[in-house]
């Protein structure tokens, strides 16, 4: 806890530099890539977040603290080696986690609260998926049981989000080739928040992009298709504290009143969002291979090359 408020000691005036340049040139450069509304909101979804986590903390460090009594490794022979496995194996259960925040309707009815910005900045980074404290920490358990101890585990995932933070902004455009190999960069998360089909659902790594690369959700930032960021169908009123949190909750209670089987209703739960029984909407991974189908299409017409 302690190493915790360090980190939030230094980070503060770092995050305060850091968004304070980004206005700065933002505005000199008449991007405009901040409103004073969303950055609010911003705010203040984070501080919602924020004050869930610490209620909810000792809920599961407990849990995750029992748990620890059946780890089956042991690292006190080697500490570096295990601070170099724990950022590996946290940085992997966050994909793990992320993945599924996208590829599940009911746990996506809590991180969209992230991608519900039509902008894109620092400070969206801290817009945070309300509820997601709640079920986070069920990541963990493997972590606690290969040998980390839960108050590092925290820790971890704490200094990883430093850098989860850093990489909204479109300020930088491109990294060097070498590290955009390895690690997530600004470019890459772009095209996370993107709400073109191409980039739908793609790119969840936190600080390594590996994991994209290697379970098959990798995508470039394709120059012919340029991002355009929020949801695929934007909120109406898109400052309504309890529509950002709650939307999708709602339509999925619309879809579990319609007169279809226990055993579809269940699908509306657990299947993409998008997903529907009917077809009368469809998942990202459906509109995809439309897009790309299509795209095929047009190139064998006119025999150009695919940017994908």
């Amino acid at each position: 806890m302690l190493n915790e408020q360090l980190l939030l000691l230094i980070t503060t005036p770092l995050y305060i530099i850091v968004i304070g340049a980004e206005i700065i040139l933002s505005n000199l450069h008449l991007k405009k890539y901040y409103t004073l509304k969303d950055t609010l909101m911003n705010m203040y979804l984070c501080i919602l977040n924020g004050s869930i986590d610490l209620l909810f903390r000792a809920v599961y460090l407990v849990i995750l603290i029992a748990l620890y009594h059946f780890h089956f490794v042991s690292f006190t022979f080697n500490p570096i080696l295990y601070w170099f496995l724990l950022f590996i194996f946290e940085d992997l259960a966050f994909y793990f986690e992320h993945r599924v925040d996208h590829y599940c309707r009911f746990f996506w009815a809590v991180h969209v609260t992230h991608h519900s910005s039509e902008e894109f900045n620092l400070t969206t980074g801290f817009r945070s998926s309300v509820l997601q404290p709640l079920y986070r920490f069920i990541y963990f358990i493997p972590l606690v049981l290969l040998g980390f101890k839960p108050l590092d585990i925290v820790f971890m995932y704490s200094l990883t989000q430093i850098y989860g933070i850093l990489v909204h902004t479109q300020y930088v455009n491109k990294m060097p080739h070498w590290f955009e190999a390895l690690f997530v960069s600004p470019a890459h998360h772009r095209v996370h928040h993107a709400s073109n089909i191409r980039y739908l659902d793609r790119n969840m790594g936190m600080v390594l992009i590996i994991w994209d690369k290697i379970f098959g959700t990798f995508q470039e930032e394709v120059k012919e298709d340029p991002v355009k960021y929020g949801l695929t169908k934007q909120l109406e009123n898109p400052y309504h504290l309890t529509k950002i949190i709650f939307h999708e909750w709602k339509n999925i209670s619309t879809d579990l009143h319609k007169n279809i089987p226990l055993s579809v209703k269940i699908k509306y739960l657990i299947m993409p969002p998008g997903w529907s029984h009917d077809g009368s909407t469809k998942t990202a991974r459906q509109l995809r291979k439309e897009l790309f189908q299509s795209e095929k299409t047009i190139l064998k017409s006119t025999g150009g090359e695919s940017g994908n």
